[in-house]
């Protein structure tokens, strides 16, 4: 009853259902009516809009299968869906592969894998990464979570593990156990340098160059099985392999099909033919041989066979095996080829034989080393044996031809076997194994039209397989159902046992098969009897077919395959010429002996020849343990494959198993082509159909309490919801479904029926759809009287307008009429008072011209009066000089007659007292005077000579003033033509509108003067033209904003551009910087990973304990980045170990060695170069930076030294003078002593005169001489760097100027002006230097006439001090003649015209010369009485001078008295001083044994760092090179060594980058570099380093640092990593937003925030604690921004990987959650005061993926906003999120695949990396900016628990 109302609920109108499809295999269609009990037939709707009826069968009356909502499809595994059939698991797997394009997809344990036929991204690094570590359902399916998925349990659970492989040839069974090894060689490593990983890895080329060939199914087909262990040590890491292979295809050597090639290695070695070391294989092209050339393909498009060639040459290498047996190996190759061309002819019909001389069997002979006689005997002939006799018989052409190919494929089988075995044993490892993984690579079930042995083999083998995988299905569901304790019943599945037994038990069908080879004349034909009289009639799964005797047909759990008997004996028996066998044994080629130097064991003793009919396949690896019996010897093909399957049976079911299928999705290997037909064969014959047939037996859908009531929570009633979870669904589900075998409840979990899911999402889906409507209803009715309301006020606010504007039009009347009442009465007023005021101007006009005519008749007459009396004054005064004139005239006439007289009597006189002896004594009294008067007179002119001089430094002042006014002037006016040029278009434009209203008002003006009169008849076309002016004038105006407008726009947009380009120039700077330290830095933790592994090796060399005598020598691979001196205090500790580190080595693979050795100096030469790169980009941004500052600096310097040096030069002559003085004034004071110079003497005042005058004069000269100098040289400088400036700045401020130009015109308009202003400019500095080089000439000319002039005085005066008394007066009257003699003469050559003004002046200078002369004479007796003071006063002070004389010998000793002096106590100089045999204890207190969380967490921030660089500074102090070096080379290596011990530790290295980072900065802020030094107080500027510079240690202390903060990131990626997933997208932080979907057997990590389980908030925490950690160990806060921006990137990038490969986390619902969680990020990052630090953008690429899973997606336009939208996601990324949406509700829709084309189209255009994941594994290169510390060093005390106390403070 509750089915039927069950059934009737589902298959309702518009429900979906599947129909049978003879082409699509399945068709989708729709009720469109609903079902009733009883009908006999659906009415349904196909997709295309077709109407059909669909009958049901009337005997089982069953149901067309449902299909699920669409919201399951697509699920990532097949189990999970409500409808477990076989079109439900068809149809999932073609939208996943055809729409979302994924590959691979769950079904319960199963991976089901189809071929996409293309190469895709998803098998990288970063994907191995991605999937390592994380749960198998928490992922998208992959391969790489089957791998993890066994590696975790292997390490979980101890027990080996297998992954099953298998599918048809094509799928890619080869492939994906490929990239299963390459997933375990990537995450597990290897425990050696062996690189084992590698070699297993390089097995692949090699087995698939000789197992693998091209067939009409797959270009790279596995013609083997093979099942390879990788081996584990305890560690859990690769130790090495081993591989067994099955069934390898011989008959492929010699025969070929249509489209189908041999083995690679055939065709490899001749398209390699060309090479030299190949001519002696005498090959050529493949199709010059027969068993290359029989498939007529023998090139494989997109495959070089030459490359292909090195690769499997490389990989020979690489496992060992040298060049010497690989050439062997191709040797054995060609000679294949060779004997697979030798002809065999017919000699008769029972005889064949070889022609002689055949090239190609003498090339074989040749290359295995055979003679060629033995050779062609035994391939025409074969030995018979019998009791007595042998017999030799000749074979006919066919049998021989034959036996030549089974002996090719022997030859080959043999080499197969050698090289697997070699291949063994180079992945075979001396460690013990402690658990492996297999991989089997095996052939899925096969069927074709002929069906031989080797088909026969392939089934039984996949039968065994299908058994196995059954047992463990039913095997974990009735775990399953055990561990939730759920009743157990009994799951009907296919058990194919009886198959089995059909093939193997006794008198089975391979026992029946070996009998008949036993039988003398046993057939085929009498094993098929054999087989129907013994299975027919006994087994059900045996038949017969009617129409053949030769045939038989097994039922198997895929499908009924029919096999033909023809062949199955001779395939079996695999025999081949034991003579042929014998002659290759006595071959000279080592090789070829050596493969068959066991082959009396191996060889069939029947000489039977196997016939050509299908392909053959035997055992190439017979079991080692098998017994040594010659019966066991002769085991046929049959018997060995079953003896090797049962041991891989045994492997197999002793080890956990994990499946994976690979589909072929169609045969003509088109790229993501799905054929349903060919889908469903292989789905049915790999078992996927049976794991979901036993899944939907049972209960598949599973849900935890927690999921169920979170997911159904909305067909709940508030009355329902119980505190109890469990007991809550438990009543839901027994309302809502009321058969309870339909559901059981477990303890954790509920278990549903197939369908029921489906049920309860239906209910959901309607209570939902309810809910909407209700929602619609009231929303449609709120918008629906927002509508009306807003309408309404609409209508009120029109009618309040409207009346308002009739009001305001009544108003407007109103206010014009009175306004016209108004304009009327002032018109007639104006028109009244106009015509007054003319009758007042006229009456005006006529008295101002009367009274100016009576004015002026008056002044005309008082103006000819005025005149007649000057004329009458002017006469008179004439007439009184002329007369007056006259009488001086004669009256001086008088005058000179009567002075000649008494001239002459006077004359007369002194010629007469002349000859007198007392006018002698005159003479000379006055003679004495006249010298005198001449010394004054020098004073005087020296006196005008420094007026001169003070006038000319007073003119050279207000030159240079107004040379700097002009200079100011000129930078205004330059300005001044900045501003003019900015708006001389504004300017322009109002000069020609004003120019034009300027003349239109003229002319106004004009006609109104010429008509005024008629003024009122022209007003109306004034008024009309002024309206119009007025208009053009407002056109104007606006297009002048217009074009203001505009030029304003341009020039915002030419600036904005040329910011745009400053900042993306900046950023490709910082963008390549960033990038060359991220390499410098990669190359660090390359080289620290060396270092690591070099250790690695040190230690285990050391713990060898073998020691040998031998050469001692070091690892030339330890020099790393530390400086020569880390090398030398580990030399020592190198010399102990490097004994047994010597055999250790010798051990080791030498290539590697070298390898790493020629690696590790390439990557410290790769540092270097980086790290001076990076040097010298820095230096030059701080020399561009600094240039202005240096030239600037230049400029005072050469000031300031030319400053300096006229200071010296000044004081030096000071100096200089007085001493000279001082020696003059000595020798003075000893002459007076002996009376010789006594004062009064005529000696003593010349010479005291003399000195004072020439010192006076030497001094002022001097000064005179350094003024001029110095400021000529300065104005010289000033010049100079003027000239330098202007050209500097004229070209930069040309080039912004013309930079915010918009136009050629405006550029050649600045370009002309500013040639002009520099025409203007250097015309001007031109004029300027004339004037100034003219003024300096004039001045020097001036000067030189002035010491010309000084020295003749000089000269004039020495030459009359020589001279009589007589004949000085007469010298110099003489000499000062003769100097105004030159100057008239010089006047008169200047200047003719003024000579007569000279002579006057000259006569004058003669007046006041004799006036002088007069005064010179009192002064001269002033003087001598002062001279006979000042030399009574000289006396007296020499004689004191003699008397205050004491020699040494006379000195008195006097009583000292003591004086206390108080000792004054000594600084402490920041320093602190330790003994050489103390450093080991330092380091070990302070490092080593030092602990954050203890003591360290209670000292000063960076304590550890000042300790040492104070020990530092003291061993500088002293200067000891040694302790310095050994100091700092033991702190980097304990450093090092700490983090080695304590890396995992966070504190610890948080701890310790704080205090590297404080002593990189202690060592630069006390360099003494003044760069460093600008912050430091004076104090600590004395603190400096005085010795040593230690820039390089500064270099190796900052690679340190880089390694530290490395390791700070990888520990905080540790702590971060598990908690990332879980917080940022499983965790629901926004409750009740994310519904739960159901889920398969693959359970994914739940939502649901269950106790252990990590949530945004213990996220948050943990980046409080490690900031507030960092905080208080005292780490630079631009370091702190740089930890947190890689945390939030770390955070960011794994979040997005882990979306990018989650499905079930790509939903609408699921963007909003991480939306929020990163606001919540961002509003931690404000809290903190880092939201500048840049970690906020990390983010971008997480915050553009959710919101791409929010927007909506569906029409171009929203193609265009993601385009813009999702700048920081890469194409892939956008595309695999589109493809990865999966709508949660059935309310979503999900993305089009047209939509996802556009996206495609649109971005296809950008220039970005394809990779797909982001790399989590990045880290941004780290800068350390230079942090000065204001804690003075000498107040930093040392604490006891440090327990330093054999530190001196110093």
């Amino acid at each position: 009853m509750n089915m039927n109302r069950e059934l009737e609920y589902m298959f309702v109108q518009r429900a979906r259902v599947w129909i049978p499809d003879a082409e699509e295999v399945w068709k989708s269609a729709e009720l469109t009516k609903d079902f009733k009990n009883g009908d006999a037939s659906l009415q349904l709707m196909l997709e295309d809009g077709t109407s059909i009826e669909h009958k049901l069968d009337p005997k089982t009356k069953n149901l067309p299968y449902l299909r699920n909502p669409d919201i399951l499809v697509g699920e990532n595994d097949l189990t999970a869906l409500s409808y477990l059939h076989e079109p439900a698991v068809l149809h999932n797997l073609k939208v996943r592969f055809i729409d979302s394009k994924l590959i691979y997809t769950y079904c319960g344990i199963v991976l089901v894998a189809i071929n996409p036929y293309e190469t895709l991204g998803i098998y990288g690094t970063d994907i191995i990464n991605a999937y390592s570590g994380q749960n198998m359902g928490d992922m998208d399916p992959h391969i790489f979570a089957v791998a993890e998925e066994a590696y975790k349990q292997m390490a979980r659970d101890e027990r080996n593990q297998s992954i099953i492989v298998s599918g048809e040839s094509g799928a890619g069974k080869t492939v994906s156990a490929k990239y299963a090894m390459r997933y375990f060689a990537t995450v597990s490593g290897s425990t050696s340098e062996a690189n084992v990983e590698q070699k297993v890895l390089a097995s692949n080329p090699i087995m698939e160059a000789i197992g693998n060939a091209k067939t009409t199914r797959n270009d790279n087909s596995s013609r083997f099985g093979k099942y390879i262990e990788i081996g584990f040590d305890t560690r859990y890491r690769i130790i090495g392999a081993n591989m067994r292979t099955y069934l390898l295809e011989k008959s492929r050597v010699v025969f070929q099909a249509d489209e189908e090639r041999n083995y690679h290695i055939f065709y490899q070695l001749c398209a390699s033919s060309h090479l030299p070391e190949f001519k002696t294989l005498k090959l050529s092209s493949a199709n010059d041989f027969l068993y290359t050339r029989q498939g007529r393909s023998p090139v494989i498009h997109g495959v070089d066979d030459t490359k292909e060639l090195s690769t499997t040459r490389n990989a020979f290498t690489l496992l060992g095996i040298n060049e010497s047996y690989q050439m062997g190996l191709f040797q054995v190759l060609a000679a294949i080829l060779h004997l697979g061309n030798v002809e065999i002819k017919d000699k008769d019909s029972d005889s064949s034989l070889i022609p002689p001389n055949n090239r190609h069997l003498t090339a074989f002979c040749e290359l295995v080393g055979v003679t060629y006689q033995d050779m062609s005997q035994w391939l025409c002939h074969r030995k018979l044996k019998t009791a007595t006799e042998t017999y030799i018989k000749t074979l006919p052409r066919l049998q021989a031809t034959n036996a030549r190919d089974a002996l090719a494929k022997h030859i080959y089988a043999k080499l197969f076997n050698w090289i697997v075995e070699h291949v063994n044993k180079a992945l075979i490892t001396n460690i013990k194994q402690h658990s492996f993984i297999g991989v089997l690579d095996i052939y899925g079930f096969e069927t074709f039209e002929i069906n031989s042995f080797e088909q026969f083999c392939i089934n039984y083998a996949n039968e065994k397989l299908q058994q196995q995988f059954n047992m463990h299905v039913f095997k974990l569901e009735q775990e399953e159902y055990m561990k939730e304790q759920i009743p157990w019943t009994l799951i009907d599945f296919y058990d194919n046992q009886p198959c089995i037994n059909l093939i193997e038990a006794k008198m089975g069908i391979l026992d029946l098969l070996d009998e008949e080879c036993k039988m003398p004349k046993g057939s085929d034909d009498s094993w098929a009897q054999k087989l129907y009289n013994t299975h027919l009639k006994t087994c059900s799964l045996f038949e017969k077919p009617r129409m053949s005797n030769r045939a038989f047909i097994i039922q198997h759990f895929a499908d009924k395959v029919e096999y033909q008997c023809e062949g199955f004996l001779e395939k079996n028996k695999d025999t081949v010429n034991e003579d042929q066998i014998n002659v290759l044994k006595a071959s000279k080629f080592d090789l070829l002996v050596e493969l068959f130097q066991d082959e009396e064991k191996t060889t069939s003793p029947t000489g039977q020849v196997p016939g050509t009919g299908g392909r053959t396949r035997l055992s190439i690896k017979p079991d080692k343990g098998r017994d040594k019996s010659s019966k066991e010897h002769k085991k046929t093909v049959g018997c060995q494959f079953r003896n090797s399957l049962q041991m891989l049976m045994d492997t197999l079911n002793a080890t956990t198993p994990h499946y994976v299928r690979c589909i072929k999705p169609n045969d003509f290997k088109l790229a993501f082509s799905f054929d349903p037909k060919r889908a469903v064969q292989q789905l049915r014959a790999c078992g996927v159909l049976e794991t979901i047939r036993i899944s939907a037996a049972g209960f598949p859908s599973r849900w935890t309490y927690q999921e169920f009531f979170s997911r159904y929570r909305v067909l709940m009633k508030q009355k329902d919801v119980l505190s109890d979870k469990k007991l809550t669904c438990r009543n839901v589900l027994e309302k809502l479904v009321q058969d309870q075998d339909k559901y059981q409840f477990g303890k954790t979990k509920i278990f549903f029926r197939a369908g029921q899911v489906a049920y309860l999402e239906k209910l959901r889906a309607d209570k939902l759809r309810v809910a909407c409507i209700r929602i619609q209803k009231t929303i449609r009715c709120w918008l629906a009287r927002k509508k009306y309301l807003r309408k309404r006020s609409a209508a009120i606010t029109i009618q309040r307008f409207t009346r308002g504007y009739q009001a305001r039009c009544l108003a407007k009347f109103m206010r014009r009429t009175q306004a016209a009442t108004i304009i009327q009465k002032y018109q007639r007023m104006c028109m009244e008072r106009k015509r007054y005021r003319q009758k007042q101007a006229a009456a005006l006009v006529m008295q101002t011209i009367l009274r100016a005519y009576m004015a002026r008749q008056k002044y005309q007459g008082l103006l000819r009066e005025h005149n007649a009396v000057i004329i009458q004054k002017r006469v008179r005064g004439w007439l009184a000089r002329c007369w007056y004139k006259r009488c001086l005239v004669s009256l001086v006439y008088l005058q000179c007659c009567f002075r000649r007289m008494k001239a002459r009597r006077e004359l007369k006189k002194l010629k007469i007292e002349a000859r007198s002896v007392e006018h002698f004594k005159k003479l000379n009294k006055g003679m004495e005077n006249k010298i005198m008067q001449l010394q004054r007179r020098i004073d005087e002119q020296t006196k005008d000579n420094r007026s001169i001089n003070e006038k000319l430094v007073s003119l050279e002042t207000s030159s240079t003033a107004e040379r700097e006014r002009m200079r100011g002037e000129l930078s205004r006016l330059r300005g001044v033509e900045e501003d003019a040029k900015n708006k001389g278009n504004q300017v322009t434009s109002l000069l020609e509108q004003l120019e034009k209203l300027k003349k239109e008002l003229s002319s106004t003006q004009k006609e109104k003067k010429t008509i005024e009169d008629w003024a009122q008849t022209y007003r109306d076309e004034m008024e009309k033209m002024v309206s119009e002016l007025k208009d053009q004038n407002c056109s104007l105006k606006k297009e002048k904003d217009d074009l203001n407008r505009l030029i304003q726009e341009q020039s915002q947009q030419m600036t904005e551009k040329m910011a745009r380009a400053i900042v993306e120039k900046t950023q490709q700077l910082e963008t390549d910087l960033n990038e060359e330290r991220s390499r410098y830095q990669n190359l660090l933790t390359e080289h620290l990973r060396l270092e690591e592994k070099y250790d690695d090796l040190k230690e285990a060399m050391v713990s060898s304990n073998v020691s040998k005598p031998g050469h001692r020598r070091t690892d030339s691979t330890h020099s790393s980045n530390e400086s020569e001196y880390t090398y030398n205090s580990e030399y020592a500790e190198l010399e102990e170990g490097s004994r047994a580190a010597e055999d250790v080595t010798r051990g080791m693979d030498t290539s590697l060695t070298l390898k790493l050795q020629k690696r590790l100096t390439e990557l410290e030469q790769e540092k270097q170069s980086l790290r001076n790169e990076l040097e010298n980009r820095e230096d030059q941004f701080q020399r561009a930076r600094a240039r202005d500052d240096v030239e600037f600096k230049k400029a005072r310097g050469a000031e300031l030294e030319y400053e300096s040096l006229k200071r010296q030069e000044l004081e030096s002559e000071n100096k200089k003078l007085k001493h000279d003085l001082a020696e003059i004034r000595r020798s003075l004071l000893g002459n007076a002593a002996t009376g010789a110079g006594a004062p009064g003497s005529p000696a003593y005042k010349v010479v005291l005169e003399q000195l004072n005058a020439s010192c006076e004069e030497l001094e002022v000269r001097k000064e005179e001489v350094l003024i001029l100098r110095s400021q000529l040289v300065s104005q010289k400088e000033a010049l100079h760097h003027k000239d330098e400036k202007e050209t500097m700045t004229e070209p930069s401020t040309y080039v912004e100027d013309v930079s915010k130009l918009k136009d050629a015109g405006e550029l050649k308009q600045a370009y002309i002006g500013l040639k002009d202003t520099n025409r203007l400019l250097e015309h001007q500095l031109q004029t300027q230097r004339r004037s100034y080089d003219s003024e300096v000439e004039s001045l020097r000319g001036e000067l030189q006439n002035v010491k010309e002039e000084n020295n003749r005085q000089q000269q004039l005066l020495a030459q009359n001090l020589q001279l009589p008394p007589e004949a000085r007066i007469e010298a110099s009257l003489q000499h000062e003649i003769t100097r105004l003699t030159n100057e008239n003469l010089e006047l008169l050559a200047e200047d003719p015209t003024a000579s007569r003004e000279a002579r006057v002046i000259i006569l004058r200078r003669m007046v006041d010369l004799m006036e002088q002369l007069e005064k010179q004479d009192r002064t001269i007796r002033k003087l001598k009485k002062q001279l006979k003071v000042y030399s009574k006063r000289i006396g007296e002070m020499g004689a004191g001078q003699t008397e205050g004389q004491t020699s040494p010998g006379q000195m008195v000793d006097e009583p000292i008295h003591p004086v206390n002096i108080p000792r004054r106590e000594k600084d402490f100089q920041g320093m602190l001083e330790y003994k050489k045999e103390d450093e080991l204890k330092l380091v070990k207190n302070l490092i080593l044994e030092l602990k954050p969380r203890g003591v360290a967490v209670n000292l000063i921030p960076g304590l550890p760092a000042y300790i040492l660089f104070m020990c530092l500074r003291h061993a500088d102090y002293v200067n000891d090179d040694q302790k310095v070096r050994t100091l700092l080379t033991s702190t980097i290596n304990s450093i090092k060594k700490i983090l080695k011990k304590r890396g995992d530790d966070f504190e610890t290295v948080s701890f310790w980058l704080s205090n590297t980072c404080r002593f990189l900065h202690c060592l630069k802020q006390y360099s003494g570099d003044e760069a460093f030094m600008k912050h430091n107080t004076q104090r600590q500027n004395e603190h400096t380093l005085s010795n040593f510079d230690l820039a390089e240690y500064r270099q190796v202390i900052s690679d340190l640092a880089i390694q530290i903060y490395q390791q700070l990131i990888k520990c905080m990626e540790n702590i971060l990593q598990p908690m990332i997933v879980s917080g940022m997208l499983e965790h629901e932080t926004i409750q009740g937003v994310s519904g739960v979907k159901p889920t398969g057997l693959r359970k994914r990590t739940s939502s649901i925030a269950d106790e252990g389980t990590y949530t945004l908030d213990s996220i948050l925490r943990q980046l409080s604690a490690f900031h507030s950690t960092m905080c208080q160990h005292g780490t630079d806060p631009e370091l702190i921004k740089q930890v947190v921006k890689q945390q939030f990137y770390i955070i960011g990038a794994v979040t997005l990987n882990n979306l990018l490969l989650r499905k079930d986390m790509c939903s609408w619902s699921k963007g909003m959650q991480i939306r929020y969680n990163v606001s919540q990020l961002e509003e931690w990052l404000r809290d903190k005061g880092l939201m500048i630090c840049g970690a906020k953008e990390t983010l971008e690429p997480l915050i553009q993926a959710a919101q791409l899973l929010q927007v909506k997606k569906k029409t171009d336009e929203d193609a265009e906003a993601i385009c813009s939208m999702c700048l920081a996601l890469t194409t892939a990324q956008i595309v695999k999120v589109l493809n990865l949406y999966t709508p949660v509700n059935e309310f979503e829709e999900r993305v089009s695949v047209a939509f996802i084309r556009t996206i495609q189209t649109r971005l296809r255009d950008r220039c970005e990396s394809p990779q797909l994941l982001m790399d989590t594994k990045m880290i941004y290169p780290v800068t350390f900016p230079f942090n000065p510390s204001s804690l003075a060093l000498e107040t930093i005390q040392i604490p006891s628990s440090l327990n330093l106390s054999f530190l001196t403070r110093v």
